[in-house]
């Protein structure tokens, strides 16, 4: 069974980091680029970032580039989104998704000061 649990979210100050992680199960993490979206109150869920097979980041929103990163690591099965010097617009539902269809239960992060 294909499964995905992000964690790592929480309250941080304008300026702040954090990193989220993705964990996974159920399938084979070498194989699939792994996707962050992000979706904040009364918006359209959007592409932040996306982890290819051989790590580096793709599609990386235009708001986030020089801010955010993404990384993996296979053995563990589990990817990773960095985020720094976050802005209070940052502040949404940060999910992880797979092709197929699947996706984490997300995680809050809130940039208030």
């Amino acid at each position: 069974q294909v499964r995905l649990v992000e964690s790592g979210g929480g309250l941080v100050q304008p300026g702040g980091s954090l990193r989220l992680s993705c964990e996974t199960s159920g399938f084979t993490l070498s194989l699939y680029t792994i996707n962050w979206y992000r979706q904040a109150p009364g918006k359209e869920r959007e592409l932040v970032a996306s982890v290819g097979r051989s790590g580096g980041d793709l599609n990386v929103a235009n708001s986030v580039k020089g801010r955010f990163t993404t990384s993996r690591e296979d053995d563990w099965n589990t990817v990773y989104l960095q985020m720094n010097n976050l802005k209070p617009e940052d502040t949404a539902v940060y999910y992880c998704s797979r092709v197929g269809g699947y996706w984490g239960p997300g995680t809050q992060v809130t940039v208030s000061s």
